[in-house]
């Protein structure tokens, strides 16, 4: 479809470049029965085994080997696992990294950043604070800013996930945690509506729900358990394009049923996520998504930058 940021070529070119510097994460096939639940077998994607704990390290690398690195470094604003991401990848690649988070952000991810050697600098309260101080940075500093979502280059990064998935197992849909929206928007890109794909988000932080609503991005709440990788103050723009195109549909889950989901896939799997990396599975669990009879669910687990294991 033309007029969109980018395009399933995008994203294969993406992957070819940033291959060396990336996992492959593995995929986990189990009966749906393991979970209380009907229907067909589950297929989970690993990806919170990437390098830095997320998917995020995807987009990173891909600003940082198709882009031009000023002596003064990359810099990033982040909720925590795209601060990881950029930190780990700009170590990896030789680069100075600043990265902006805020007071919201986890321990795990504050302490992740600071071991790749970043500078962290901790502003305001939410994503949108630390996005404000960091672009202020740029100016001064002259800096790479590597957007945690609405650019082109960590959408056809985060891309690769899709990517990836439907090489690895034969499903019918894919369950995927949204934000700021470079994750679907992403893989919305590359699947181009083959695969149906369902963006899952908390009610708490329904920041593309609203914006398919609307028929735009608007400002949406930003809060809840997921509140440091899944509350931006609305969905970015390229993403809610690609979104609207490809996206079959969003559904909402409640923190409590995150929690939960945290929880089935400690007991079932000794799988531990972080909040934002169970919400997925949390739309299957609760019922929010319900499958169709014989339909093959895959679903996306992004993220574990946690230290908090209560389970």
């Amino acid at each position: 479809m033309s007029g969109l940021p980018i395009s399933r070529a995008d994203v294969i070119a993406a992957y070819d470049k940033i291959k060396p510097f990336v996992r492959r994460t593995p995929v986990l096939t189990t009966p749906a029965e393991d979970f209380g639940l009907k229907g067909a077998d589950l297929t989970f994607k690993l990806e919170f085994l990437q390098h830095a704990g997320s998917f995020k390290s995807r987009g990173a690398f891909t600003s940082m080997v198709t882009r031009a690195v000023p002596d003064a470094g990359v810099l990033a604003a982040s909720g925590g696992n795209h601060g990881a991401a950029v930190a780990f990848a700009a170590m990896r690649t030789g680069h100075p990294a600043t990265i902006f988070v805020p007071n919201v952000a986890s321990p795990a991810k504050l302490a992740q950043i600071e071991a790749y050697g970043a500078d962290l600098r901790i502003v305001g309260e939410r994503y949108h604070d630390a996005l404000v101080a960091s672009q202020g940075f740029e100016t001064e500093s002259g800096a790479l800013s590597i957007h945690a979502y609405d650019q082109n280059e960590t959408l056809m990064g985060q891309g690769t996930v899709a990517l990836e998935f439907v090489e690895q197992a034969d499903v019918d849909t894919l369950l995927v945690a949204t934000g700021g929206g470079g994750l679907v928007g992403g893989m919305a890109a590359y699947l181009e509506g083959g695969t149906k794909l369902v963006a899952v988000e908390p009610e708490a932080a329904p920041s593309l729900y609203n914006a398919l609503e609307a028929g735009k991005p608007i400002e949406a709440p930003a809060g809840g358990v997921a509140a440091d990788s899944l509350a931006p103050k609305m969905i970015g723009e390229k993403p809610f394009q690609l979104a609207q195109a490809f996206v079959a549909d969003a559904v909402l889950v409640t923190d409590d049923a995150i929690i939960e989901a945290q929880k089935a896939l400690w007991q079932t799997l000794r799988v531990v996520t972080e909040p934002g990396g169970a919400a997925a599975f949390a739309a299957l669990l609760s019922g929010r998504y319900v499958p169709a009879e014989g339909e093959r669910v895959g679903i996306l687990l992004c993220g574990a930058n946690t230290k908090a294991v209560n389970l």
